[in-house]
């Protein structure tokens, strides 16, 4: 009766949240006296996970799954789960796997906590601490069901190494037809992506223009960050809406969020509260923004991001 993890992967290679959520499955497996069982997509190097804990891998390599599809994904991790007697299964908190966890809480009749940012505070009874109201209070949650469903957030637990030999196993699944078809997917290449990103670099409208872009792209690539923008801005077409972050766009909890020309709507703030440290640079002191941040520079934005560049490129040079 091992933990079961689903590790995400892209293109063959895991993404570091499928380390995350298998350090942690790791700490829940110890606390339970168990091993840690994953299952993956097509995965190129599905023993990697060995390095944080993992005991066994089924890896899932079927042509039906080489696109995320959270019906088909949520019916094959079921069957895994069933078949491995699991009743503690741990996924992140992605935009993926919000969509999938539910799905699959219903399939197993599971509880399901979402958010989660800390190891269980009990595993008897089983009680984990989660984000709640938008990421401005936690609250403790008891799960009394007899699968539990953990979500992890992104960034609070962190990569724990924990060298095992994992074994891999082809898992044949059955694949279900699903009502849901992918016709095409774009992706962006050669960037960091918001979802793995320890450092985000955003901007809104304070830009005042596509055109202005550059220096925010030199930003965060001194910062080996990922770039995002407010809803305005996608809607508006000076950036693609992959990059919009927000309640109603990608959730951000990265450990370090600047926060450029955008005022700070209510609905933004919800999006990225779980971020460690918020920085904002605007030239309207009453910007709401100022309020949520750590750290705040009241000051032309066209100004203060050339400045901090070249400050920052002095700073990594004598590194």
């Amino acid at each position: 009766m091992s933990v079961l993890v689903y590790t995400e992967s892209e293109e063959g290679k895991f993404k570091k949240i499928a380390f995350e959520v298998s350090s942690y499955a790791k700490a829940i497996a110890d606390a339970m006296g168990t091993t840690v069982t994953a299952v993956s997509f097509n995965a190129a190097d599905p023993a990697a996970l060995g390095a944080y804990g993992v005991n066994k891998v089924l890896n899932v390599t079927n042509d039906a799954v080489k696109t995320f599809n959270a019906s088909i994904y949520a019916d094959v991790i079921k069957q895994v789960a069933q078949q491995e007697g699991a009743k503690v299964i741990v996924m992140s908190s992605s935009a993926n796997d919000k969509y999938l966890a539910p799905l699959l809480a219903v399939d197993l009749n599971a509880g399901y906590a979402s958010n989660v940012v800390a190891k269980p505070l009990s595993t008897e009874p089983f009680q984990v601490k989660r984000t709640a109201f938008t990421n401005k209070a936690f609250e403790i949650l008891e799960l009394k069901t007899d699968v539990k469903l953990i979500g992890l957030s992104n960034n609070s637990f962190g990569l724990h190494e924990n060298q095992t030999e994992a074994e891999v196993v082809t898992f044949s699944p059955e694949i279900a037809e699903s009502g849901v078809t992918v016709d095409s997917v774009d992706k962006a290449t050669d960037k960091v992506t918001i979802a793995d990103a320890e450092v985000v670099v955003s901007a809104g409208r304070g830009l005042k223009g596509p055109e202005n872009w550059g220096m925010i792209e030199e930003l965060a690539d001194v910062l080996g960050a990922a770039t995002a923008c407010s809803k305005p801005v996608s809607d508006l077409g000076w950036r693609p809406h992959g990059e919009h972050v927000g309640q109603t766009g990608k959730p951000v909890a990265a450990n370090l969020y600047i926060a450029i020309g955008i005022s700070g709507a209510i609905q933004h703030l919800a999006g990225i509260n779980a971020s460690k440290y918020k920085v904002v640079i605007n030239n309207d002191p009453e910007a709401p923004f100022f309020k949520a941040a750590d750290y705040g520079v009241v000051g032309d934005a066209f100004e203060v991001v050339p400045q901090l560049i070249e400050k920052l490129k002095v700073f990594k040079a004598q590194q």
